[in-house]
C-alpha cells in the first residue's frame, strides 16, 4: 500500500472540481475529470485510497458480487491485466485492486488524505462552493462532486456504559490497521448484520468462548467462495469489456445465473423446490431472483422465506438456537441478504452462545462485560457490528449549505430528497454519486458509480459547451421522482422490513425507503431520457439567462 502521508497535497485555492472521497467512486471521479481536462481537488478522511474496503478490514469481510463483476469497466487494459484469485473477494484483495489501479493511473496525486470535510458552502453571488476541512483547508470549486459511499458513516455504539467498560472494544467498520487478537479471550459479538455474520465464523474459530447478542436475526446464504472456476473465467474474459456492458442492461449491475424468467406459482412445488436448492447450492444472493416476484408477492415470497428457515433448521443442531436464528418478523431479503461462510453451523461449536436481546435486552456495560436483563456477562473484547447511518449520513456529516444558505439537515428534516440520486433542488452544481435516491445499494455498485461518475462528467460537458454556469433540479422535479422512488417500493415487500433500507436502524431518522428498487436497467434508461430531451426537469442558467425544464 502507497504511503499517502509522505507527500501530501494540500487544498488549492481554486478549482474546476472539488471531489469528496478516495473509494471507488472518488477514484473513477479524479480519472474522468483529469480526462477531461478540468483541474481537480481531492479530499479523504483516511491515510489512503479505499473508501469502505479501506475501513472494512474486520475478519472474514468479502464482497458478495462475484470478483469478475466488481471491477472497474472504463479501461480494458485494466480489465484484462487484473486477475482475481477468488470467486468473492476478500477485503485484503479488492483493497489491493483499488491500490493498482490508483497506482496505474497516477490518481493519489491531486488527493489531501486524512483531511475530513467539515463544510460545504454555496456562494451565490461568485456561484463557487467552498469547502473547509478541519484541517484548515479553505478550497473554491465550480462543481462539487461527493463520492462518500453510502455505507460509510458508521453507527456509534448506543449503550450506556461504554466507558465504564475495562476491556478492548472495536467496531467492524473501523477496523484497526494492526488486527486484533482473539486468541484466548472472551468475546462478544453485538449485532448480526452483514459484518457480523462474516466475522462471527472466523472470530470462532480463535475465541476461547464467544457470545453473539442478537436483536434481529437475518437470513443469509452460503457464499459457496472458492477459487475462479477457470472455465466460467475463459468465457467471460473473452470480450470482458462486452460482459460489463451487458451486466448494465441488468436489474442489478449483473447477469443473474439464477433467475428462471418465471413467477413462483408457474410451477409446482416439487420444482420450486428443486430451483431453491439449486440456488441454496450454487451460494449467491440471486437466490431472491429466482422467480420474477419474491419480493412483491408475499405469498410467493412465503415459499423461499420456509425452505430457508428450514434449512436453518437442519443446520443448527439446538432446536431453541434454531428457533432464535429464523427470521419471522419480515419477509426473505427485504433486509439486506447477506451472504456467508459457515455461518449457521458456527452455532454448533462447544465455544459459541447466541443471547436473543429482544428477549432478555441490554441494559448496560459494565467493567467486566455486558449486564442484560436476565445477568451479566465478563467479557475480555467486545466486537461492535452495528452498521452504518446508510446513504444520507455520509452527505449530512459534510454540513452542506445551499441557496440561500439552506442546510442540508433541513432540507431533508422529513427525508432525503433529490432528483435522481444525482442532484438536489437549492444546491446548484452540487453532483452526488450513488446519492438517495439511486439504485445504489440496491444494484452492483461499482457499474452504478461509473454511469453516475459518467454523467456528471457529461453533464459538466454539456454545460461547458453551451455557457451553462449553474444547474439544478426543479422542486417539482424532485418531487416528482421522490414520489416515483416511494411508489416503485411500495409494489414491493421492502418496506415491511424494519431495516437500514428505510433508516429504521437510527434513531430519529425519518422513515423513507432510500433507494429506487426500480432496477439499474430501467434508471439508466430514465435517465438517458432526461438528457435526451435537454436536461429535463432542471433549471439550466447562465449569466444572461434561465432555462427551466420541468419534468
Amino acid at each position: 500500500m502507497n504511503d499517502s502521508n509522505k507527500n501530501q497535497k494540500r487544498g488549492s485555492d481554486v478549482v474546476d472540481v472539488v471531489v469528496i472521497g478516495a473509494g471507488f467512486a472518488g477514484l473513477y471521479a479524479h480519472y474522468k475529470i483529469r480526462e477531461m481536462g478540468l483541474s481537480i481537488q481531492g479530499f479523504e478522511a483516511g491515510p489512503d485510497v479505499g473508501g469502505t474496503w479501506f475501513w472494512n478490514r474486520y475478519p472474514g469481510a468479502r464482497c458478495d458480487i462475484e470478483s469478475l463483476d466488481y471491477s472497474y469497466s472504463f479501461s480494458a487494459e485494466l480489465l484484462n491485466e487484473w486477475k482475481w484469485s477468488e470467486r468473492y473477494a476478500t477485503q485484503p484483495e479488492i483493497l489491493r485492486y483499488i491500490n493498482h489501479v490508483a497506482d496505474k493511473f497516477e490518481l493519489r496525486r491531486d488527493i489531501t488524505f486524512n483531511t475530513r470535510i467539515t463544510a460545504c458552502t454555496y456562494d451565490q453571488a461568485e456561484n463557487l462552493w467552498t469547502v473547509e476541512s478541519g484541517q484548515g483547508d479553505t478550497v473554491r470549486c465550480t462543481y462539487l462532486m461527493t463520492t462518500t459511499g453510502c455505507l460509510s458513516t458508521p453507527k456509534d455504539p448506543e449503550f450506556d456504559g461504554l466507558a465504564e467498560f475495562k476491556g478492548q472494544w472495536v467496531q467492524t467498520s473501523t477496523w484497526p490497521r494492526d488486527g486484533v487478537e482473539f486468541a484466548g479471550k472472551r468475546v462478544a459479538v453485538i449485532g448480526t448484520g452483514s459484518s457480523g455474520i462474516q466475522s462471527i465464523p472466523e472470530i470462532a474459530k480463535e475465541a476461547a468462548h464467544l457470545t453473539v447478542f442478537q436483536r434481529t436475526p437475518n437470513y443469509t446464504i452460503p457464499a459457496r467462495n472458492a477459487p475462479i472456476d477457470p472455465e466460467w473465467e475463459a468465457k467471460v474474459r473473452k470480450d470482458y469489456v462486452e460482459h460489463h456492458r451487458r451486466n448494465k442492461e441488468t436489474k442489478g449491475g449483473v447477469q443473474s445465473k439464477l433467475s428462471t424468467g418465471l413467477m413462483t406459482f408457474d410451477v409446482d412445488k416439487e420444482e420450486r423446490l428443486a430451483t431453491f436448492e439449486h440456488a441454496w447450492q450454487f451460494g449467491s444472493a440471486g437466490i431472491q431472483n429466482v422467480y420474477s416476484d419474491l419480493l412483491s408477492n408475499p405469498e410467493a415470497n412465503v415459499t423461499v422465506a420456509d425452505f430457508v428457515q428450514n434449512k436453518i433448521r437442519s443446520i443448527v443442531k439446538d432446536p431453541e438456537t434454531a428457533e432464535r436464528l429464523t427470521p419471522k418478523d419480515h419477509p426473505f431479503a427485504t433486509k439486506r441478504l447477506c451472504l456467508d461462510t459457515d455461518y449457521y453451523d458456527t452455532y454448533n461449536r462447544p465455544n459459541v452462545d447466541l443471547v436473543d436481546v429482544r428477549a432478555t435486552p441490554i441494559e448496560t456495560l459494565t467493567a467486566a462485560g455486558i449486564k442484560t436483563t436476565e445477568k451479566e456477562y465478563p467479557f475480555d473484547l467486545i466486537v461492535f457490528a452495528t452498521g452504518f447511518d446508510a446513504m444520507t449520513g455520509p452527505l449530512l456529516a459534510l454540513n452542506i449549505k445551499g441557496v440561500d444558505g439552506l442546510l442540508l439537515k433541513d432540507a431533508w428534516k422529513d427525508g432525503p430528497a433529490s432528483y435522481l440520486g444525482l442532484m438536489m433542488a437549492g444546491f446548484p452544481n452540487l453532483f452526488t454519486v450513488n446519492g438517495p435516491g439511486s439504485p445504489s445499494v440496491l444494484a452492483n455498485m461499482v457499474p452504478t458509480i461509473e454511469h453516475h461518475v459518467d454523467w456528471i462528467a457529461d453533464c459538466i460537458t454539456y454545460m461547458r459547451e453551451h455557457k451553462v454556469t449553474r444547474i439544478e433540479p426543479t422542486m417539482k422535479a424532485q418531487a416528482s421522482w421522490a414520489q416515483t422512488v416511494h411508489d416503485v417500493a411500495n409494489h414491493t415487500l421492502f418496506p415491511l422490513a424494519k431495516s437500514w433500507y428505510m433508516g429504521d436502524n437510527v434513531p430519529g431518522k425519518p422513515r423513507v425507503f432510500l433507494a429506487y428498487v426500480g432496477g439499474f436497467s430501467n434508471y439508466i434508461t430514465r435517465v438517458a431520457e432526461i438528457v435526451t430531451g435537454g436536461y429535463v426537469g432542471f433549471k439550466l442558467s447562465s449569466d444572461h439567462s434561465e432555462s427551466d425544464k420541468s419534468a
